[in-house]
Order: C-alpha cells, then structure tokens, then sequence
C-alpha cells in the first residue's frame, strides 16, 4: 500500500540530466565560499610556497580572484594582529591553514587553530591575533571583494571567553 509519504524514484537519477543543476565555474552561496576555502587549504601545493614571514608587518598576498569574490593568504609571526576592524560590506570565511589564532569579537575571545573556519557577515567585527610562541598562517575569502576595512575602538573587541 502507498502512502502520499512514500515516495521513490525508479532508475539512476544521474540519468535524469535536467533535474540536476550544472556545476558552478565560481561560488556564489555562503556553502560553495566555505566549500572553496576548503579546498584551497587541503591543496597545500597551492599555497605553502607563497608563504613569507615579516616580522615588521602582517604579510598578505592575493591568491585567486572571480566573479564578486578574492581569496586572500596572509602569515602571522607571534605578536602580530589586525587590530579591531570591520569588513565594510563584505562577508567573509576565515580558515587557519597552520598555526593558532585568536579572535576577539564583543561576544568574547576564541583560539582557532589549524582546520578551524570562521564565516562572517558585513557589519562583523574582530581582531585576529596570533598570542602563541609559532607562526600561523590563514586563508580569508570575501564577497564581494574587500574594499574596506574600518577600525574599531578596542571596546568593540573586548576579550572575554567564549564557552562552549
């Protein structure tokens, strides 16, 4: 007996071309931005050798580029941080490639080590810091395009922890 809830469909639906949606050349959704992040930090050969360390600045180097979008590498030696800022109308993916940083948002303090990913909207704001004794390394993807980077007061960054 059939229910209206018992619902199946009878072949290979890959055979079933026009109900799949074609492959994108670019993200668009939050889902493909952090999908794309990924990508880019299990593919070390894509970036590691890019890598260089400042110890008088943050070193940054634009990696990739598309439609509305840019993916950004940046190293981080210990001491070093963004300072409380916002993205202006851009939202971002944040992802620890190596290393630890910690963020601090007027919601509290997190540690983010390697593997860990941050999404943001515009209006966010955070300061990224690298407190640990080893360098790090971080892959941040904005859309559309950082055009802005407004600093905050510290206020808008105070440090306090975030539990779990």
């Amino acid at each position: 007996m059939n229910s209206e809830n018992d619902l199946q469909i009878a072949g290979d639906i890959l055979e079933v071309p026009h109900l799949l949606q074609p492959p994108r050349e670019h993200p668009a959704t939050v889902a493909e931005f952090v999908g794309l992040a990924r990508a880019i930090a299990a593919d070390r050969d894509q970036w590691a050798h890019l890598v260089r360390y400042d110890a008088t600045t943050r070193w940054y180097h634009r990696l990739r580029t598309g439609p509305g979008y840019e993916v950004w590498l940046l190293s981080w030696v210990p001491g070093q941080g963004s300072g409380s800022h916002g993205h202006g109308r851009s939202s971002g993916v944040l992802t620890v490639l190596e290393g630890t940083l910690t963020e601090r948002t007027e919601r509290g303090t997190r540690a983010l080590a390697a593997g860990a990913q941050r999404v943001f909207a515009p209006g966010y704001a955070h300061e990224v810091v690298n407190d640990t004794l080893e360098p790090a390394v971080s892959l941040h993807v904005y859309h559309p395009g950082l055009t802005e980077m407004p600093m905050h007061t510290a206020q808008h960054c105070e440090a306090r922890p975030v539990t779990a």
